[in-house]
């Protein structure tokens, strides 16, 4: 049975056009007429209302969509001055249209609506925020087509639901999914698992085998974190996506595979092509299409509907009676920053559902890390990996380094092109009292790989502590306001900061300053400078 898209007959010519237009598009449609509900109609996948948002009907129908698994909802209304984002969340209404709709949008933006549902329904993704609209929206796009998908997002966001959601949408449905992590295979043999080998091509190869890929073949692969791929096997994929062909380890004969690819990482490829660890070429060969993942903290909305959703899946598979979280405990949920996004999120639940002593969770039901925790004091590590061997023997700087000493260099740079443009200025507005003594730091000098060979973590050290310990400049050289500070108290530090810029030459200093020479002899005497 085709899926059932519910109108109300409030308004008559509005359900009759959009009851055509869905008819056309292969749904089925019910008018549904003061009295029905949406439980009369089990493949009920839309409900479009399309009479007075206030009227009990409407209200009560709203009300019934949520309740059968949050049903999509489509809203016509007469006032153009209606709060949507209100009308969003007091009838949970996905879209909102201004009468007259035209029938051929709305049944577009029904078509996604059901399909995103579809795709949530077969993949688990739960998520009403903007942000996984977005994404999900994005799916639904990219779905159809062949071309190839990068998806990013921090570790545990739900890469590999979005991969199969794709996989499911997708014309090779009923085709083979293999997903394959390449973080988890050692690098000795990741390239037989991704292309298999033939018999004898190394010690313990007793026969041929096939590879993922080709056991994918005119079906979907994804590749879980990408960016640990060794630089051989990025070649050796370079190839499978450009010519869609590959050799087995050890065999001679090219193997021609229909494959769509799918890859995920939740580092940044971009930094990492930068840093010479991941082959440039293949990067904009993953990133034909791209979906981003947000982490759970950006979409904390999202957290009671992920709650919910949790708790009934492990009520489930625990057969366990459902559990019920109470506001503060949901509060407490809601503000926590989730490092492990969904995964963690995931987990807590289920603890807490197999865990808890009573019916209801409480806020002393939560672990006290979390319980305790405050909004933005989690800290995280850098990771600065071991100096890797360079070919004559020595070390070479991690490419982590080089990329944050070049950073460091190009900061200063930078720092130094503004205060040059500054000094430009003031030569053009020679009434500005204040001088900017140029700075020379002495440990600025031409980057060269080469010359931190062995000692790159020590010497970008040195360089901080050098810039750290650098003696500050005579307090005496720059006017600094500070609040509290008087006219009088800037207009001393002015007059020495030009005496000394003009080494003791007070009618230079007087021009400096925009001040007749017998006025700055009087400053001088009146605030005791010393000569």
């Amino acid at each position: 049975m085709a899926e059932c898209v519910l109108i109300t007959t409030a308004d008559l010519e509005h359900a009759v056009r959009l009851r055509e237009a869905f008819d056309t598009e292969g749904f089925d449609v019910e008018l549904v007429t003061p009295g029905e509900r949406i439980a009369d109609v089990p493949q009920a996948a839309l409900l479009i209302l399309t009479g007075s948002l206030d009227d009990k009907q409407a209200r009560r129908l709203a009300a019934e969509a949520i309740e059968s698994d949050r049903l999509p909802v489509i809203a016509l209304v007469d006032d153009h001055a209606v709060n949507i984002p209100e009308l969003r969340w007091r009838l949970g209404a996905q879209e909102v249209f201004f009468k007259p709709a035209d029938p051929s949008e709305v049944t577009l933006v029904g078509r996604r609506l059901i399909e995103r549902r579809r795709l949530q329904a077969v993949t688990g993704i739960v998520g009403e925020t903007d942000e996984m609209r977005e994404a999900l929206e994005r799916v639904v796009q990219i779905a159809p087509v062949n071309s190839t998908v990068l998806i990013t997002g921090e570790s545990g966001t739900g890469k590999e639901r979005i991969a199969r959601g794709l996989h499911l949408l997708s014309p090779r449905r009923h085709r083979a999914f293999i997903a394959a992590n390449v973080a988890a295979l050692p690098e000795t043999l990741l390239e037989s698992e991704l292309f298999g080998h033939e018999k004898g091509a190394f010690t313990g190869a007793i026969g041929q085998r096939k590879g993922l890929f080709e056991l994918a073949n005119n079906g979907t692969i994804f590749l879980d974190e990408i960016g640990e791929m060794p630089p051989a096997t990025q070649a050796k994929l370079l190839r499978v996506l450009e010519e869609r062909e590959f050799m087995r380890v050890g065999g001679e004969t090219p193997i021609r595979v229909d494959v769509r690819v799918l890859a995920a990482t939740n580092q940044i490829l971009r930094y990492m092509v930068d840093a010479g660890r991941f082959r440039r070429d293949l990067y904009y060969r993953l990133n034909v299409l791209h979906i981003e993942l947000p982490p759970l903290r950006d979409r904390k909305a999202d957290i009671p509907l992920l709650v919910e959703s949790f708790i009934r899946e492990a009520s489930r598979e625990h057969d366990r009676p459902q559990v019920v979280v109470s506001a503060e405990a949901m509060a407490i949920l809601v503000e926590y920053d989730w490092p492990g996004n969904v995964r963690e999120l995931k987990n807590l639940i289920e603890s807490m559902v197999v865990l808890s002593p009573g019916r209801v969770i409480r806020p002393q039901d939560i672990p006290p890390e979390i319980r305790d925790s405050r909004p933005g004091e989690r800290f995280l590590p850098v990771h600065v990996p071991t100096p890797q061997s360079a070919p004559d023997g020595g070390t070479t700087a991690p490419p982590e380094l080089e990329f944050i000493f070049r950073t460091l260099l190009q900061l200063r740079i930078d720092v130094e092109d503004l205060r040059r443009q500054f000094d430009d200025y003031k030569r053009g507005h020679p009434e500005l009292p204040v001088t900017i003594p140029p700075v020379t730091p002495p440990w600025l000098v031409p980057y060269s790989p080469s010359a931190y060979a062995g000692a790159a973590p020590r010497a970008i050290e040195e360089a901080v502590i050098h810039e750290a310990a650098r003696p500050e400049e005579d307090e005496h050289s720059v006017v600094v306001f500070r609040p509290g500070k008087t006219i009088q108290e800037m207009e001393k530090e002015a007059i020495i900061a030009a005496l000394r810029e003009v080494a003791g030459n007070r009618r230079r200093a007087a021009e400096m300053l925009g001040m007749g020479e017998r006025t700055l002899y009087r400053k001088i005497k009146e605030y005791d400078i010393p000569l």
